[in-house]
């Protein structure tokens, strides 16, 4: 007989309801789909695009000045218009005189400074200008080098502060004897007269390496009013009947004072030029005065300006 099966009745049972919290009411959508949340997110993603993006862009413009561009035209240059006198001389073929006249004259910290500028004179400088007052100290190197390279002949707030954000960009990136070579190459030394290349030849009538301390220094007083400078018909920078009184002044001020008073704080010479790393000569790369960055003979451009001058 089959084995019998007793069966147990199941109870009649229901688990127990699990409290729950009501569901918070979500903020209203606004038209458009997207949550207020995440359009703010990405107006702040654009935001940070927007910011981020030039400065990438002047740090891979830098990158490339580092490695050796040299654009044969400036902002400046354009500016200006045609016909420029240009032509690029590598430091190499630079005399050391020239060098240290440019640092005692221009920016004595540009070797030793962290960054384009030091923040207490460019606050000083940004009050003196709010205030309506003179500037206190001037622009260096680096700030002046960028300007001439990427920007306008304009005193506003606006370009000096994108002037200011470039010359850091460039002084983290460049080296000191990279920033002197440029701005060297890219000064203007007269009307429509640009880089010692030009200028060395145009009033001297002498490659850039062969500059005397004297003509060095005499240089530096053209630096700030290139515009009104002529060259004297036999050769050097007018100094005679007629010049303007300023530049009279900058250009006697700079060789007989100023540049060989503040070379003797630096040391002298071999001590101005060592603060960016230079400590041999430009007669030590004489055996590369054949290169083509070596401007060891007069541009044509300079041949052509001269000529003009004469009439």
């Amino acid at each position: 007989m089959p084995a019998k099966v007793t069966r147990y009745p199941v109870p009649d049972w229901t688990p127990p309801e699990v409290a729950t919290e009501p569901e918070q009411a979500r903020p209203p959508v606004p038209p458009g789909g997207q949550p207020r949340k995440r359009s703010k997110r990405k107006w702040r993603r654009k935001l940070a695009l927007a910011l981020i993006a030039p400065l990438v862009l002047i740090q891979i413009i830098a990158f490339m000045f580092s490695m050796g561009m040299t654009p044969p035209r400036t902002a400046y240059m354009l500016e200006a218009g045609e016909p420029n006198v240009y032509e690029f001389v590598s430091i190499n073929h630079m005399s050391r005189h020239l060098l240290a006249a440019t640092i005692a004259h221009e920016d004595e910290q540009l070797g030793t400074r962290k960054g384009a500028f030091d923040l207490a004179d460019f606050q000083a400088r940004a009050q003196a200008y709010f205030q309506g007052k003179p500037d206190p100290s001037g622009s260096t190197i680096p700030q002046q080098l960028v300007k001439n390279i990427f920007l306008w002949d304009d005193q506003s707030a606006a370009r000096k502060g994108i002037e200011a954000v470039l010359a850091t960009q460039f002084s983290y990136t460049l080296s000191p004897q990279r920033t002197l070579e440029l701005y060297l190459n890219y000064a203007q030394f007269g009307p429509h007269l640009y880089g010692v290349c030009a200028a060395s030849w145009y009033y001297f009538a002498t490659p850039p390496w062969n500059l005397s301390d004297y003509q060095s220094a005499q240089l530096m007083g053209v630096l700030p009013l290139p515009d009104l400078v002529k060259r004297d018909p036999n050769g050097g920078i007018y100094l005679g009947d007629g010049v303007h009184p300023a530049v009279w002044n900058l250009v006697n001020g700079a060789a007989n004072v100023w540049v060989p008073r503040q070379l003797t704080g630096l040391g002298g010479w071999q001590a101005a030029v060592a603060t960016v790393g230079i400590t041999d000569t430009a007669d030590s790369h004489a055996d590369r005065r054949a290169d083509n960055d070596a401007c060891s003979t007069m541009p044509q451009s300079v041949k052509d300006r001269i000529q003009s001058d004469a009439g």
